[in-house]
Parts: structure tokens; C-alpha cells; sequence
């Protein structure tokens, strides 16, 4: 933790802000209940939380460098080729209007309808560990148009509409730039089926392993042929059973079936087809679109679907352990400033977690839960 703050300081002009960040950080990584600004301050031995708000609120710093700091400590420890990007979105349940972005819409932490904020994250997934190195707020159109409730959660002037997928590009293209060391990107079918978004990988020389749904439509022998339908006339001989990584119970075992449909520019480039059919209920289909360099084998592109899972392990330590969502800040720096922090904090335990198998090699943790590493390991290291 002394080098991780030490890496940090700088973004913190004052002696007293760099002493608050940190501290904030030890309280994210303890073990209390909860960690709004109340229990984290009474966990440093504060009389009450106003630093801590302060720190979230007015004090001077910039989110978006502590967010390059992130990312480049993930990439410092855990890069390696050919490294995954994953995109995915949470939802933050709220009470209220006054939380910048709340609004009733559709949240998949609920899976339903609830007054919630919706986040947009990038994690890097190597086989040193996953940990987040991104993150946006979804603003709401109608929170955009409205004026008083901009200026009541301090929303910068120069912020406009952008819909989840054009904030997700809007990540990637930053990690193209810091030239983070990564080849695929793996999403759900929210960003899958986006032409726009497919396209934007394939101008930037990335491959990719996207779900897409049922009815998904791809150009196959002169007319457009929906997935499912594909899927329910292939033969049984293409069907190849294997994991797509290890879970909570073992190995994720599923039939697959690849097939390519076309080339691009010459042998260099692929399009592929990937469906998962469950080995209990084969009727269960998922679909995926892949755009990858030629000859790459359908072991490879498997386990790339498979990482797509691991943000949702990265979502709920994040929650569970370290209160990703558990602050109580309403305005725009607010929310960032928590959610930098709590990423933060997440990738200290992944970063410590690779060390330690590292350290471990042919002893290998039990588990490949995070939040079971810091329940054991992580405190000592404060």
C-alpha cells in the first residue's frame, strides 16, 4: 500500500488530501460493514466524516489522472499478450431524484426496472488476474437537457449525451491510446449487436468476441440467415465439448460450434460464428460474433467468451468488499472520485493476488475468489 500511495501522491497538491486519498483507500480494503464516509471515517479514528467528504467533494484533484494512475498500475502488474478488454455496465440502486444520472431504467443488477445510476466499466483480464482500468457515469438524456439539475450535481458544461455503447468506445479508444497491451475486447449482447461498435474494433486491428442475440442476422449463401436458425441446423459433428474457464464449481463445460463465414482483406482477417448450447439444457443457446486474426483456433475464442464472466466477479467483490457502491455522494466529481478510488482498491488485491500465486507457483490458491484472497491475506499488507 506505501508504494501504491506513493504512486498517487502527486495527483494530490495538498499534504492533508494525499493523507485523506490514502486513508480512504485503507478503509475501502477493512473489513466494516459498510464504507460510506461515516464508517471509513470512524475506521481512521476521525470524530466525524467531513474530511472524507471533503475529499469526495471540494477538495482539488482530478479523477481523470487518479484514472490513468489505474490503469497503468493494472497494466504495470498484470499485462501480458494477449491481453482481454471487457466491457460491461452496473446498475447503483438509489432512493431519490438527486444523485446525478438517477433515473428509473432498466438496471442487470436487479433485472428490472428500478430509480438506480448506470455505470460503464472496461476491466483488463489476463491469466495474472482481472481488474478494472476504466469506468464512465451514463447520464440520461433528460438529465443532460435539464439545466438546474446539471448545475445542482455540478455537471461540467462541456458534457453531452453519449449512450452506453459510445461511452464504452469512448474507454477503449483511451486504452488504444495509452497503448495498453491488449489484442481482444469481449462485451455482452447490449454492445455486440452495434454495428457501429463491431466497426470501431475493426478500424483500430482488434479481434473480438461479442454476444449477440437470438436474432441476430448474418449474410450466409446470398441471403440473411438468423443465428438461432443456423444453430438449430448444424450437424452434430461440429460440436466440440469444452470450458470456457474455471468457475465456483469447477469447470464451465458447454458444447461449441465454430464456424467462419468470411475473410477480410485477403487470409489476415476472419469473421466467425460462436454458439454455446448447455450440456443440461440443449435447448440454452448463446450467440456470439467473432473478428479474429486467421488460423486462430476455436479453444482460443472460447476462452475469450469465458473471460467475459470475470467482470461480473469484478462487480460483485467490487460491491461486496471494497463498496463500489455503497457511497453517499450526489454530485458529478463526487461520483467519480468514489468510483476511482474503490477501482483503485480492487486492483491492489488483484495486483496482490498475482504476486502471491506468483510467489506460490505449483501451490496454487484454493480459490479464485478475490474477496476470499483479502479476507485472508489482504488486511496484513495495510
Amino acid at each position: 500500500m506505501q508504494k501504491l500511495g506513493e504512486r498517487i501522491a502527486p495527483r494530490f497538491a495538498r499534504l492533508e488530501a494525499r493523507q485523506r486519498a490514502l486513508a480512504y483507500l485503507k478503509g475501502l480494503l477493512a473489513p466494516i460493514e459498510r464504507k460510506n464516509s461515516w464508517q471509513l471515517a470512524e475506521q481512521a479514528g476521525e470524530q466525524d466524516p467531513y474530511a472524507f467528504q471533503h475529499l469526495l467533494g471540494r477538495a482539488q484533484w482530478e479523477a481523470e489522472q487518479l484514472r490513468d494512475d489505474l490503469r497503468e498500475y493494472v497494466t504495470e502488474h498484470l499485462a501480458e499478450q494477449p491481453g482481454v478488454l471487457v466491457v460491461d455496465e452496473t446498475g447503483f440502486l438509489k432512493q431519490g431524484q438527486k444523485s446525478v444520472g438517477v433515473q428509473r431504467q432498466y438496471s442487470g443488477t436487479a433485472g428490472r426496472i428500478e430509480n438506480c445510476q448506470i455505470g460503464v466499466f472496461l476491466i483488463y483480464a489476463s491469466s495474472k488476474g482481472t481488474a478494472f482500468i476504466d469506468r464512465e457515469l451514463y447520464l440520461p438524456k433528460a438529465w443532460v437537457d435539464d439545466a438546474e439539475q446539471r448545475r445542482q450535481t455540478s455537471v461540467p458544461e462541456e458534457i453531452k449525451f453519449q449512450t452506453k455503447i459510445q461511452l464504452a468506445r469512448t474507454m477503449l479508444a483511451r486504452a488504444i491510446e495509452a497503448e495498453v497491451p491488449f489484442e481482444w475486447v469481449t462485451a455482452d449482447a447490449v454492445y455486440g449487436g452495434d454495428y457501429q461498435f463491431r466497426k470501431f474494433l475493426k478500424s483500430q486491428g482488434k479481434s473480438y468476441v461479442l454476444a449477440v442475440t437470438a436474432q441476430q442476422r448474418l449474410w450466409l449463401e446470398g441471403e440473411q440467415q438468423r443465428v438461432d436458425d443456423i444453430a438449430t441446423c448444424l450437424p452434430p459433428a461440429v460440436w466440440r465439448r469444452l470450458s470456457a474457464g474455471s468457475g465456483s464449481k469447477g469447470e464451465r463445460l458447454y458444447d461449441w460450434a465454430y464456424m467462419t463465414y468470411s475473410h477480410i482483406d485477403g487470409s489476415e482477417w476472419q469473421k466467425g460464428l460462436l454458439i454455446r448450447r448447455s450440456i443440461s439444457n440443449p435447448d440454452e443457446y448463446a450467440y456470439y460474433l467473432v473478428h479474429a486474426r486467421a488460423q486462430t483456433q476455436a479453444e482460443e475464442i472460447v476462452r475469450i467468451a469465458g473471460l467475459r464472466w470475470n467482470i461480473e466477479q469484478c462487480f460483485k467483490t467490487a460491491k461486496e468488499e471494497i463498496g463500489l457502491d455503497q457511497y453517499e455522494v450526489r454530485s458529478w466529481h463526487g461520483w467519480y472520485r468514489h468510483i476511482t478510488l474503490s477501482l483503485l482498491a480492487h486492483a491492489f488485491l488483484a495486483v496482490l493476488r498475482s504476486q502471491a500465486i506468483e510467489e506460490k507457483k505449483g501451490e496454487p490458491l484454493r480459490s479464485n475468489s478475490l474477496s476470499e484472497f483479502k479476507n485472508k491475506r489482504g488486511l496484513c499488507y495495510l
